[in-house]
């Protein structure tokens, strides 16, 4: 039976550890300020923007919801990006994705400066992690590598296998394990014969976005499972590992909910801080 790597547990001892670091830099006089924007009233964006503010309180930091209309037009945007990049007392900018269609996500992020860019998606910090330089890393990849760092999983050598090609998880995790020496497979909607790639992986990456598409005959014996899906199915939360049977075969697994998910708060609030005290 696998273990559990638990993004719930360790996210609380990582808060006491966050707390302590904001009293510290508020004694120097330093507020770490975080601003999220929204725009459009999506379900699951209200519900993350929430989570995000709570953790924000629970370390103290100085954190504000901008919300937008649905309507807001790309300008009228990207100026209020341009007010924030120009205060102060604002270390972190995150804009709440997806975005309403009329507006271009890209030219909308690019906007961010990078040194405030706590999502880690500018160009500039994607550019700096794939060249192996120090880099304001997305949260959910960051998170994952903290997550296995703190079970002890040993990287050098070992095959890795990502299922997902997106800007956001699929090539950070995958430039984070070639960083730390594993050979990387990257397998997408269009690779035939998966589980052929599956079946050697000692680290699998699912974020693919359907759910429980990785099934247990499809993991080798032993390997971590890292389950970064979020996907609803009959009012319930699912993960894309189909978990039960996965974990009979597997030698650590991430859950859902309570794995990956929590972990990219964290990882949020520890680039606000990093952005603060640089």
């Amino acid at each position: 039976m696998a273990k559990i790597l638990s993004g719930k547990e360790l996210s609380e001892k990582l808060l006491i550890k966050q707390a302590e670091e904001v009293a510290q830099l508020k004694q120097k006089g330093i507020v770490p300020g975080l601003v999220v924007i929204l725009v459009g009233e999506d379900p699951a964006s209200q519900i993350y923007v929430r989570n995000k503010m709570r953790a924000c309180e629970k370390v103290g930091i100085y954190s504000e919801t901008i919300r937008l209309e649905e309507n807001t037009s790309e300008e009228k945007l990207i100026e209020v990006i341009d007010r924030l990049n120009s205060d102060e007392k604002i270390n972190g900018i995150l804009v709440q994705l997806p975005l309403p269609r009329h507006i271009d996500d890209q030219n909308v992020l690019m906007r961010i400066l990078p040194e405030k860019d706590v999502d880690g998606f500018h160009i500039a910090n994607a550019g700096k992690l794939f060249t192996g330089q120090k880099s304001m890393l997305p949260c959910t990849p960051k998170g994952i590598m903290y997550m296995l760092d703190d079970a002890k999983i040993v990287f050098e050598g070992k095959n890795a296998v990502v299922i997902g090609r997106s800007n956001i998880v699929g090539k950070p995790i995958a430039m984070l394990l070639l960083n730390r020496n594993c050979t990387v497979t990257i397998c997408h909607s269009r690779t035939q014969n998966l589980s052929e790639f599956t079946k050697h992986a000692d680290i699998l990456v699912a974020a693919v976005g359907k759910a429980k598409f990785v099934t247990a005959d499809m993991v080798k014996k032993g390997a971590v499972v890292v389950d970064v899906g979020i996907n609803r199915v009959d009012g319930k939360v699912v993960g894309d590992v189909d978990f039960e049977p996965v974990s009979e075969v597997a030698g650590y697994i991430t859950p859902v909910p309570g794995g990956v998910g929590k972990m990219t708060i964290s990882m949020l609030i520890q680039n606000t801080i990093e952005a603060a005290k640089a």
